[in-house]
């Protein structure tokens, strides 16, 4: 298949495995002219409501503001993709709570929302339901009290109704490790999840991932807007929650259909605990009331 590859035709390449995908399986190629990375994906990744033409249309977005890797071929018919390997340390979520990135991870997702806009939405409050017909359907399991946070959730639908946020090109999944800290910048990489998106959603998510201080949020705010914004903070919180609401069913489905060898169910159940301990607090009332009114 990698023949099929103008730069890598013919040419000797050594290929290597590259840990940590959570949907798809990454290898690293080498060759004398250069890197590349290798992704393939299950045809099952559909169930996750992954659209890859959009993945790879959105990828050469990113790419051309600099924040994205380069890509340099799409093989659908194949389930690949191959991007320009990107030299640098990949972050995980004990580097982002240290603290000494905030602003440059919030220069790079403006540097992101700035890209041409994406060719789809992502809005987590249409996925969620889907991922959850999916799970009942199908008889994935679940946790037990699941829909009692239902009413939570259109709570939280309402109050992001106030006003009309605008939306701009979001990564949307942004755990710690889809970071790359190339020295000069800072790369953004796997765009299986982009779409159009209020950018309060990315700054919340990358929030929830990391497991973020209340404080750390702010301190992205003020550096994502240029001043803290306490309607934005609560924004971002509502969404980092939302985020953790809906990715448990995404670690429901992965727990049921997936070959990879990682334990979805222990992951998802993690951020599932985290978004009830939120649900339940004195501080989720506040947070919807401050959501819907301005500075």
């Amino acid at each position: 298949m990698l023949d099929l590859v103008p730069v890598l035709a013919g040419r000797a390449r050594t290929v290597s495995v590259l840990e940590g995908g959570l949907t798809n399986v990454n290898h690293k190629v080498e060759t004398e002219d250069g890197a590349y990375v290798v992704r393939r994906w299950s045809e099952q990744s559909g169930l996750l409501s992954i659209d890859r033409d959009n993945e790879y249309e959105n990828s050469l977005r990113a790419a051309a503001v600099g924040v994205g890797a380069p890509v340099v071929a799409y093989l659908p018919e194949h389930c690949t993709m191959v991007l320009g390997y990107v030299s640098g340390q990949t972050l995980d979520p004990e580097a982002i709570r240290r603290g000494d990135r905030l602003e440059r991870i919030a220069t790079a997702c403006r540097d992101l929302h700035g890209a041409e806009r994406f060719r789809d939405d992502f809005d987590m409050f249409a996925i969620q339901p889907r991922y959850l017909a999916l799970c009942r359907e199908r008889g994935f399991r679940i946790p037990d009290d699941y829909g009692r946070f239902e009413p939570h959730r259109d709570a939280i639908a309402d109050a992001m109704t106030a006003r009309d946020e605008g939306t701009v090109p979001c990564h949307n999944d942004l755990l710690a490790e889809n970071f790359i800290d190339a020295g000069d910048r800072m790369f953004l990489i796997d765009y299986e999840y982009s779409g159009n998106n209020d950018p309060c959603f990315e700054l919340g998510n990358l929030w929830s991932e990391s497991n973020l201080a209340p404080a750390q949020l702010e301190e992205l705010i003020g550096a994502y807007y240029g001043r803290l914004l306490r309607h934005k903070v609560a924004r971002a919180r509502l969404w980092g929650l939302m985020s953790k609401y809906g990715w448990t069913l995404w670690a429901a489905i992965q727990h049921s259909v997936s070959d990879i060898d990682f334990d979805f169910w222990e992951w998802g159940m993690e951020k599932y605990d985290r978004a009830v301990a939120e649900f339940d607090s004195p501080e989720f009332e506040q947070l919807l009331d401050d959501a819907r009114r301005s500075d």
